[in-house]
């Protein structure tokens, strides 16, 4: 009899009671402040590191998941009696973490020759970040607890994917300058200017959609540009941070323009607060289907 596993990583940010409402198994990542190392979602929640972050002046530095960490995790999921591992993971070109899983398998599969035919491994690249890749995961635990066939779980998120985009704005650019996200001379300017940049991930990339002059018309981009590119009646979902009156604000104009409620919120943790500090706002989508 077989038995699905769907497993993903904090940088999902899917929320708690999602992991264990539909038993998501989530990898936690190092992160590290000052001269002291974190497991995120286990030594903090969201708000917890919000506070951490705030007591450093230095950014948050995040370690990737190796692949003798996989092999490890691999062999604990094959014991359980696991048969089809599905994980969908964090950007690849943000992070070496999707290829490490993809190297481990066949280490795994050397070194525990009998677990060959007996667990079956199937790695993703989420190719983006928080709910990008979180709201895919949840659906598909929530189709693998409705009795879906493992083909049909690997054939949702095979075309859903490549799909997803999120448009998200962000407040503070100190962060971003300094993990490369932005490079610290436009984010100087923008911080003079009082310029707020909106993002845009999508295949992969993080690109700078648009500019904006001041929080308001920050959220109100967010709205326009992420309404104009999804897929018309298509759920969606809201990104914030340790600010909930972005998130307020956001779900308003959406409600108003769509007619119709985010399907959840995804408050970014610490893999993504990292790189693009602890406040922003956003909205993740299905992208229309080009032709």
């Amino acid at each position: 009899m077989s038995k699905i596993q769907i497993m993903t990583d904090s940088a999902s940010d899917i929320s708690y009671a999602d992991e264990q409402k539909y038993n998501i198994s989530v990898i936690p990542f190092p992160i590290t402040l000052g001269d002291k190392t974190y497991t995120s979602r286990v030594d903090f929640d969201n708000e917890q590191f919000f506070s951490l972050m705030a007591q450093y002046d230095e950014i948050p530095k995040t370690a990737q998941i190796t692949p003798f960490q996989f092999q490890e995790i691999y062999l604990r999921q094959a014991q359980a009696g696991v048969t089809d591992l599905v994980l969908v993971l964090i950007n690849s070109k943000g992070s070496s973490t999707y290829d490490n899983s993809v190297q481990a398998i066949e280490l795994f599969y050397e070194e525990y020759p009998e677990y060959r035919d007996r667990l079956h491994i199937h790695s993703f690249d989420g190719m983006g970040y928080n709910a990008l890749y979180g709201s895919p995961v949840v659906h598909a635990a929530q189709m693998c607890a409705e009795g879906a066939s493992l083909e049909e779980i690997l054939n949702y998120l095979t075309e859903i994917l490549p799909r997803r985009q999120i448009y998200f704005g962000i407040y503070d650019l100190k962060y971003a300058a300094k993990s490369g996200r932005i490079p610290t001379a436009a984010a100087f300017l923008g911080t003079a200017l009082n310029m707020k940049p909106v993002m845009n991930i999508f295949d992969r990339s993080i690109t700078t959609a648009a500019k904006c002059r001041g929080e308001r018309k920050l959220v109100e981009k967010v709205a326009e540009m992420s309404i104009a590119a999804m897929e018309p009646g298509s759920p969606y979902e809201i990104v914030y941070g340790s600010d909930p009156t972005c998130l307020d604000e956001l779900r308003r104009l959406m409600v108003q323009q769509l007619g119709y409620e985010p399907a959840a919120a995804y408050q970014i943790g610490a893999a993504v607060a990292a790189n693009a500090g602890p406040r922003v706002v956003g909205a993740a989508f299905t992208r229309k289907k080009e032709g």
